[in-house]
């Protein structure tokens, strides 16, 4: 019996056995390779099917134009 493949130094072996011997840890991988190339490819694809971007949530409370009311009762 051969050792155990290492990832580094033989990354499809080290794959190809995990996929038999340990799924978990293969779909693990797989799972995980995927997220920086959905980071790059989902954007675009999003634009081009029509979604567009969000609009920017508003950071300050915006002041009325209209003039104030003097307030009465309860006076301090």
């Amino acid at each position: 019996m051969s050792a155990l493949p290492r990832f580094w130094s033989q990354p499809l072996r080290y794959l190809r056995w995990a996929a038999i011997e340990k799924p978990a840890i293969f779909y693990s991988i797989i799972i995980g390779s995927m997220g920086p190339v959905v980071v790059v490819a989902v954007p675009p694809i999003r634009r081009m099917l029509g979604d567009a971007d969000r609009p920017k949530i508003p950071l300050t409370y915006p002041i009325p134009t209209t003039p104030r009311k003097s307030l009465s009762g309860y006076d301090d």
